[in-house]
């Protein structure tokens, strides 16, 4: 997968400090992606209604 770049400003590294250390993570690469992956869940979860299953269910239990 292709990595992507993206211009940060001064707001948005102090931003990135801050969640990094708030969630303990290495450098602001995985706190932006923290963030990015943080909005698609919520994301997803407005489009559904609630936090549903975003792959196929077994009717006997678990994955196909």
């Amino acid at each position: 997968m292709p990595e992507e770049t993206l211009p940060i400003d001064d707001q948005m590294e102090e931003l990135l400090d801050q969640v990094r250390h708030q969630e303990g993570l290495e450098n602001n690469a995985q706190a932006a992606e923290f963030l990015l992956r943080r909005r698609l869940r919520k994301g997803v979860q407005g489009l559904t209604g609630r936090g549903r299953a975003l792959y196929p269910i077994n009717p006997r239990g678990g994955r196909r």
